[in-house]
């Protein structure tokens, strides 16, 4: 199979199947948007609480910290378009229910936040089995890397146009309308899988398969082994405990810092997705020989200050460039972590690992949202973000050495790259 010396940005498109998942994803991520800024700004509404948003974001994300190791290990032994499949199902159902309790009047903080955590048990299966599936739907393993940041881009597209679209929908039609568009949205995902051309996928014995508990522990001991990418794990999950998390506040400043609405909500989650789109083509675009290690402690700081910049600026426009400047160093340090784990982590491994990966950021972001509420309700919303954005500077500063010293250039390695490709003709 011929290698390119240079990643192309969009050269994943030569995978049929890839281009297919793409476009159904896209679709699906935008109405996922929709639904979480309709929830989020409910939840405002209805309670003006800075900690019963940290609490709305603890009930969709908490259950994905309980259950995503498993769902790795489900992606691992069952076939992953049939488990995206079920997901997509049971995630229409929750977002139709949401939809008959709004439109139906019947408005409940306690029965949106009981809605939240099914669909956290939902997206605990259906984010390893799908982040896993990219690594099957391209046909070239040296088109990783840019399948991996283009999906990502892909997400930060939908983070841009999704809020504000929501929040258009919000002011004109209600909640209940996004709702809907989002389960009309995960029809996407079904038809794009059911036109790709999918090989028998060869599943392990049952025989020769483990308990969970002990694949899981096989996973948590393969990331001792390779302290390079525990490490990697081990930063991202103390940035989503104290910096990550700043988007819970975007409500707040929305409402009360510039005095706007729902569709002043939806701008500045657009402006932090219009950062992270660039981030990600940014990504797409690096040449095989840099160093993913200094990319992920720069994204990190770009983060810290945009944090620190916005937290104080009462100028909209001003404060929108650094709205973007936050969700440009944001989805770029998890996009890196992302590559990073998935080009070292063995082929037999890898669905595991990165379980293991999300368990961390959804058991933190959680945890994170909690505590940002709880904090932000005693010092205010404009010192919360500036303590985030300090604890990011020093967690970049902390792990700079670590990093660096474990491995200098994290780009995929050519033997892993061939083992990884026999794996994919295999399995596709």
């Amino acid at each position: 199979m011929k290698k390119l010396s240079n990643i192309s940005t969009f050269r994943a498109f030569q995978s049929n199947n890839y281009t297919l998942y793409f476009f159904g994803r896209s679709v699906s991520q935008l109405g996922t948007w929709m639904q979480r800024t309709a929830v989020v700004w409910v939840v405002y509404s209805m309670t003006h609480s800075a900690f019963m948003l940290g609490l709305a974001i603890f009930a969709e994300q908490f259950p994905s910290f309980l259950f995503s190791a498993f769902g790795g290990v489900a992606a691992d032994r069952h076939n992953r378009y049939k488990i995206i499949n079920i997901t997509q199902i049971a995630s229409l159902i929750q977002s139709v229910l949401l939809a008959v309790l709004i439109i139906s009047g019947h408005q409940n903080v306690w029965l949106i936040l009981g809605l939240s955590v099914i669909l956290g048990i939902i997206n605990a299966y259906d984010v390893p089995a799908r982040q896993s599936l990219i690594n099957e739907v391209v046909h070239d393993p040296a088109d990783l890397q840019s399948a991996l940041s283009l999906t990502a881009s892909m997400a930060s597209l939908a983070k841009l146009l999704g809020p504000a679209l929501s929040g258009i929908i919000l002011q004109q039609f209600g909640a209940g309308v996004c709702f809907l568009l989002n389960a009309a949205s995960f029809a996407a995902v079904m038809i794009s899988i059911s036109m790709m051309k999918i090989a028998k996928v060869s599943q392990l014995p049952s025989t020769a398969r483990q308990s969970i508990l002990k694949e899981l522990t096989e996973g948590f001991r393969y990331i001792k082994n390779e302290s390079s990418i525990g490490w990697v794990i081990v930063m991202l999950s103390i940035t989503g405990l104290l910096v990550l998390p700043y988007d819970t506040l975007t409500p707040v400043y929305a409402k009360e810092i510039f005095k706007g609405d729902a569709k002043t909500f939806g701008y500045i989650s657009s402006f932090i997705g219009a950062g992270a789109v660039l981030g990600t083509i940014i990504l797409a675009s690096l040449k095989e020989n840099v160093s993913m290690r200094k990319i992920l402690i720069g994204s990190t700081v770009i983060l810290s200050i945009g944090l620190i910049c916005f937290a104080y600026t009462s100028n909209f426009i001003l404060a929108m460039f650094f709205a973007a400047v936050t969700g440009f160093g944001g989805v770029a340090q998890f996009t890196t972590c992302n590559i990073i784990v998935q080009s070292e982590a063995a082929p037999e491994m890898r669905s595991r690992v990165i379980s293991i990966l999300l368990t961390a950021i959804f058991g933190m972001l959680p945890l994170g949202s909690l505590l940002i509420g709880i904090v932000s309700e005693k010092i205010g919303a404009p010192n919360t973000l500036l303590f985030e954005g300090i604890a990011g500077l020093v967690i970049a500063f902390a792990f700079r050495n670590i990093l660096i010293k474990k491995k200098n250039n994290t780009p995929p390695d050519p033997q892993l790259l061939e083992e990884s490709e026999e794996i994919f003709i295999n399995k596709t």
